[in-house]
């Protein structure tokens, strides 16, 4: 029995869906799929039941979860421990960071937290949403800072800060001389769109609702690269106060009458022990 395989049955007793916990675990519908009919192999029966709302546990699969969940976490602990031993007098901190929270106001935060605890060693991992919440799961952050609906019944989640959404532009852009942009101007500009965007589709369906379409002249998942083509003239990207740099060549202006906001929060998973240093470090990060 090895542990993906028990990793990969504990995500589809999670998520009740082999494609949806095939992408929280970061791996192939079809290796998660060989992961679990090997594991049924050698446990000897089906563990789960298909149908069209998803899966469902076998009795066999009900009978093994509890001692299954026990091994993977027993597991996870050892190597904390592990790596804890081998740092000594060293703390390890892992944080998840969503692609599009706003360096500026998170490393102020995380410098004046190390500042009170030296012997912090403070990794800083920037990724996607699922792939962060995959990585709270298996117990290689300790937080992931983003905004996102997350169950409570499996996270521990800590509110940081609220923000609103500006439009961005170059500062020879016609949109640069407005103090702010009407729905119906930026449906008539070239957007720089974010696919991954949390706010996207209240965006859209906002314009929608009013009459208006928004362009998607460039499409990137990457904030660093919308800017570079704002800053060139190529369009506007919609972004979150806190991901706008302060660059003499961009602007960013309200959108007018539109209150699109968004909350960041810390997040942490129930099922993993959250020490001293973590908790400590949330609590400077909701302080601000």
């Amino acid at each position: 029995m090895e542990m993906n395989q028990i990793r990969y049955f504990l995500a589809v007793c999670e998520h009740r869906n082999f494609t949806h916990a095939a992408r929280a675990s970061n791996v192939s519908q079809p290796s998660l799929t060989t992961a679990i009919k090997k594991l049924e192999d050698e446990l000897g029966g089906p563990l789960f039941l298909r149908d069209r709302a998803g899966c469902r546990l076998t009795p066999l699969g009900n009978l093994v979860r509890p001692r299954l969940a026990k091994v993977h976490e027993e597991a996870r602990e050892a190597k904390a421990e592990a790596i804890r031993h081998i740092r000594l007098d060293r703390v390890p901190i892992s944080v998840g960071i969503g692609e599009t929270i706003g360096q500026g106001k998170i490393t102020a935060i995380i410098s004046r937290y190390r500042e009170r605890l030296p012997q912090a060693d403070i990794e800083l991992i920037i990724d996607d949403q699922q792939a962060l919440l995959a990585g709270l799961r298996e117990g290689r952050f300790d937080i992931a800072i983003m905004s996102a609906e997350v169950s409570a019944d499996l996270y521990r989640i800590d509110p940081l800060y609220n923000e609103n959404y500006r439009v961005v532009v170059a500062a020879d852009h016609p949109l640069s001389v407005r103090a702010t942009v009407p729905l119906e101007l930026l449906a008539g500009t070239d957007l720089l769109d974010r696919p991954n965007c949390e706010m996207r589709d209240v965006l859209h369906g906002t314009c929608a609702e009013r009459g208006h379409a928004l362009y998607a002249a460039y499409r990137s998942n990457r904030v660093d690269w919308l800017l570079e083509l704002a800053r060139r003239g190529a369009g506007a990207v919609v972004l979150p106060a806190t991901a706008i740099p302060n660059d003499a060549g961009l602007v960013s202006r309200p959108l007018d009458g539109v209150g699109i906001a968004r909350q960041v929060v810390a997040i942490r998973f129930r099922h993993q022990p959250s020490r001293p240093e973590s908790d400590e470090l949330v609590r400077e990060l909701a302080r601000g």
